[in-house]
């Protein structure tokens, strides 16, 4: 892959449909579950629109004239009292098939890491 063609950014509410459709895929593929898209439509949009309890981040591809999304993952947070702070848990992780094993997962793994590192 060259990192060139793959740009990491935090989604907004305008990538809904991109993250609910790659939850979809990801439920029916780990788990052979299809989700209720209405409720996972609302659920994806409370998590956009209330930072406070976690953020996604969208992989894109600049690969063509249209950027496309080709991954996500999602971070949530938690209160850990034993450690005094907050914890931050990766979930929700997918890159579309045609993207696996072409370093999209690690630049958002690297992404986050030097995120967490800042905060």
């Amino acid at each position: 892959m060259n990192p060139d063609l793959i740009a990491i950014r935090p989604a907004t509410e305008y990538d809904v449909q991109a993250i609910l459709e790659f939850n979809a895929a990801l439920a029916l593929e780990t788990e052979q579950r299809r989700l209720d898209l209405d409720r996972l439509r609302k659920g994806t949009l409370a998590l956009l629109t209330q930072p406070q309890h976690g953020f996604y981040i969208v992989a894109e591809t600049s690969a063509g004239a249209i950027r496309t999304a080709v991954g996500q993952l999602m971070i949530t947070f938690e209160w850990s009292d034993w450690r005094n702070g907050v914890f931050w848990w990766m979930q929700s992780v997918y890159v579309k098939p045609e993207w696996r094993r072409r370093g999209v997962y690690r630049a958002m793994h690297e992404h986050i890491a030097a995120r967490a590192k800042k905060d």
